[in-house]
Order: structure tokens, then sequence, then C-alpha cells
């Protein structure tokens, strides 16, 4: 669900507040818009823009530039799966793959009906627990096949009893 004009100018004015004028801020602040929203919505973008006297141009290069901030919603459900290299290792492409399937979504696509979305990470820092995975937010460590299917929504069921 977007964020209401209100809403929206009402938050971006406390985090305009609190980096204008700080030097190298803007990533902050739009880190800021991301958590607040799970993205960065161009009605908000433009304010903070406005509010910090800072070029929508350049808002949107640095937008653009890192792959970490989202210009769309995300679905309500978020599954990252890791590709570092230990995760890579010992098996996240399987993992990746199974998760696409059984959402019908390739990495980083929302489905139609906006409940998720797949995203592939790079390091989620645990290392040990490889391969690694995470359902909002919640950490899967040494995920296989199985423990990943259970947090994923099962195969819709159709009027005559068939998967």
């Amino acid at each position: 669900m977007s964020p209401t004009p209100t809403q929206t100018e009402d938050d971006v004015a406390v985090i305009a507040k609190r980096w204008k004028d700080k030097r190298g801020s803007l990533i902050m602040a739009l880190h800021a818009l991301q958590d607040r929203y799970g993205y960065v919505p161009r009605e908000a973008a433009m304010n903070l823009g406005e509010q910090m006297n800072v070029p929508l141009a350049r808002i949107y290069e640095v937008l653009t530039f890192y792959n970490y901030f989202r210009l769309k919603s995300p679905g309500k459900h978020v599954v990252s799966v890791c590709m570092g290299t230990a995760c890579y290792l010992k098996g996240a492409p399987q993992l990746l793959s199974q998760a696409s399937d059984a959402l019908g979504i390739a990495p980083g696509e929302t489905s139609e009906d906006g409940e998720y979305h797949l995203q592939v990470v790079r390091c989620v820092g645990c290392c040990g627990l490889a391969p690694v995975a995470t359902v909002n937010g919640e950490l899967l460590a040494k995920v296989t096949g199985e423990s990943l299917a259970a947090h994923l929504p099962s195969p819709s069921v159709s009027n005559d009893g068939k998967a």
C-alpha cells in the first residue's frame, strides 16, 4: 500500500531535518526512506530533494547506482537468498531456483498479487551457517530445500484436488 501524501510529507520532513546540511548525507536519508516504506516512493524522493536542496537527478543517480534501493514497492513477504561465496558453494543457486519455482517469479520480481518478493543478497554475514536465506527478515540457517519450502506458500490445489 502506498503512503498518503500527507504521511509522506511528514515522514520526509523528519528525515530531511535530520540529514540536511550534513556532508554526504543523501544516501543516509534515502536509507531512512527505504527503511520506512520498504522502497523509495517517487513522491518522497521529490519531496526530499526539495527539502534538502538536492536536485532530483542527483537523487535518482544515487537510487539507480546502488542496487540496495528499490523504486517499486516490494511484496508483503520478502524472500532473500544469500549468494555470497560460502552460500553459493553450499547450494544457494539450487535454493534460489526452488524459491523462484515455488513463488512463480524470478529474482528481483514481485508476485502479481503483491504477496511475495524474491531477491538475491550478496552476503548476510552468517557464512558459518551457509547456505542462508531470510523470509521477512527471519534468518534460516543451513537451509535445505525442505526447510525453505516450509516457509514458502504451498502449491495451490485446484477444484479437482490436483496440485
